[in-house]
């Protein structure tokens, strides 16, 4: 049985508190120090890089578990919330805790970045 991700951040937030942002607002830059990844509660949000859109994501999705895992630990994109949004987040020890308590966090995390960089490689591909 498969896990909604951002149903997971739920479960393993200590406090029942979330970040919320405007449309328009910046909610990270790319090349920023990540320490938090996000599942997307409510709204939806625009990844960018460069000036283009590359992305839009919406609910239920989960994004920036890159800059957790990766060594540099930098933002690859900057993410702006397209409508007014609420996210759960992660930081890097409750992430690893998850993926050490919920294995389905860590495949269905695993399964959101493999389609995202499907869809990035295999853009008119719908079935990606």
């Amino acid at each position: 049985m498969a896990i909604n991700p951002v149903e997971t951040v739920r479960i393993f937030q200590r406090q029942p508190e979330f970040k919320t942002y405007p449309a328009g607002q910046v909610i990270f830059e790319r090349g920023q120090r990540g320490d938090y990844m996000y599942g997307i509660i409510e709204g939806e949000v625009e990844l960018v890089v460069g000036d283009k859109v590359v992305e839009t994501i919406e609910s239920g999705d989960v994004f920036g578990e890159g800059a957790l895992i990766h060594p540099d630990g930098t933002r690859a994109s900057t993410a702006i919330a397209k409508s007014g949004c609420k996210l759960a987040y992660l930081d890097l020890e409750r992430f690893l805790f998850a993926v050490q308590e919920t294995p389905m966090f860590a495949l269905e995390v695993m399964r959101s970045y493999s389609n995202r960089l499907r869809r990035l490689k295999h853009p008119l591909d719908l079935t990606a």
